[in-house]
């Protein structure tokens, strides 16, 4: 019997023999911890973090508010990021976690932000 942890670990294996990153169409990786979310601009080719963005951050962490809102304030932070950078398509990278809530917040507020995926 697999435990809850492998059990997404083969579906973030299975999602990354699918898709990858580069300079110019990085992917966008989403980490949900239990208390926090952390997003990241990769470029694959080169194994590189180009931007990256977290609820820990001192503007976000210090909003009161749910962590649905929290995750929006993340892809609206990295989505600025890219914009700085450049960069307006991405390839998002759900981390084997469900495509909603916390998730779905964060591409929501990149979307939001302008990028396109």
């Amino acid at each position: 019997m697999t435990t809850k942890l492998e059990r997404r670990q083969k579906i973030r294996y299975n999602i990354r023999k699918k898709i990858a990153g580069t300079a110019q169409k990085p992917r966008l990786s989403v980490f949900r911890s239990n208390t926090e979310i952390y997003a990241q601009l990769i470029d694959d080719d080169n194994g590189v973090t180009l931007a990256a963005s977290s609820s820990r951050e001192k503007d976000i962490a210090a909003q009161k508010a749910p962590k649905v809102q929290k995750s929006k304030m993340v892809g609206a932070a990295i989505a600025l990021k890219a914009k700085e950078l450049g960069i307006t398509t991405v390839v998002f990278d759900r981390g084997g976690n469900l495509y909603h809530g916390r998730v779905k917040s964060v591409a929501d507020g990149a979307r939001e932000g302008g990028l396109v995926f």
